[in-house]
């Protein structure tokens, strides 16, 4: 369902209030200012070097704002020599899960085209990394991402029971993403870490907006796929949800996924917030 420029506000201020989320956002095809990018990201004009051969594709939690949402990661990817490349999607990220993944499979085209990569890492937040999962089990999008690192995804959904009238009133998203959702058995039925990329999972134990938070987590071999919990190698990170993107262990994480053959290593212990 198309909504009003003002009708898409007044959706992300009573979704914030509901599910203590934060951010705005509007259409791909906006002239919204709402619709800058962060910093560092969409240089269209960058080209991956030998270092770095998959732009990165950043895609946001729901009711995000991708200026907001990759306000830390975005510049600390591109600093790291990354090609980095952010969109709003989705009407605020409420359609459908299907049709968000459609925006993602065309996005992902324009990145490829741009930067004459033949595939692309995405790195995902909440709904941003449990839609690609979509994209690439049934849109084809398994030929096209190297990795796929999860933040905080909601790939088995959330028992959490004030985003159900979110969903009923104007959030087919958080329809998908409740526990149980037609959806969300579709896409988890059979191998839920289908061959072509390698999968990444980062949550923590402080998801007031995935619960548990264990639904965040994965099954699939060990080669392509890394599960972690931000507590088991920094007992003091306090991160939660709305704000996991701007962890610096969480960047530390991510930074590890994508810079090395396969997952993220699971031995890998990044430096902790106040030194735990």
């Amino acid at each position: 369902m198309r909504l009003r420029t003002t009708a898409r506000f007044l959706v992300a201020a009573a979704a914030t209030a509901a599910l203590s989320l934060m951010g705005l956002t509007a259409t791909p095809a906006s002239a919204s200012p709402l619709d800058i990018p962060p910093k560092g990201a969409n240089d269209w004009s960058c080209k991956p070097d030998s270092a770095h051969p998959q732009p990165v594709v950043l895609v946001n939690g729901t009711f995000k704002l991708m200026a907001e949402n990759w306000a830390k990661l975005s510049p600390a990817l591109k600093n790291a020599g990354y090609c980095v490349f952010a969109f709003n999607y989705g009407h605020l990220e409420t359609d459908p899960i299907p049709q968000a993944a459609a925006e993602l499979s065309d996005f992902v085209e324009a990145v490829r085209g741009a930067t004459g990569a033949e595939k692309v890492d995405i790195v995902g937040h909440s709904q941003g990394g449990m839609m690609p999962r979509y994209y690439v089990k049934f849109l084809g999008g398994a030929a096209k991402v190297d990795d796929l690192v999860g933040i905080v995804p909601s790939n088995h959904g959330t028992k959490n029971p004030l985003a159900i009238p979110a969903g009923w009133t104007f959030c087919p998203s958080c329809v998908d993403q409740q526990v149980g959702s037609d959806l969300l058995k579709k896409l988890n039925e059979g191998d839920e870490t289908p061959a072509g990329p390698d999968y990444t999972v980062i949550t923590t134990r402080y998801d007031e907006v995935v619960i548990p938070y264990t639904s965040a987590l994965l099954t699939g071999p060990a080669e392509h796929l890394t599960n972690l919990v931000l507590q088991d190698k920094c007992p003091l990170d306090l991160y939660m949800h709305d704000q996991a993107t701007k962890d610096p262990v969480v960047a530390q994480w991510v930074l590890n996924a994508l810079g090395r053959k396969g997952p993220a290593d699971a031995g890998f212990q990044p430096r902790c917030l106040g030194g735990a």
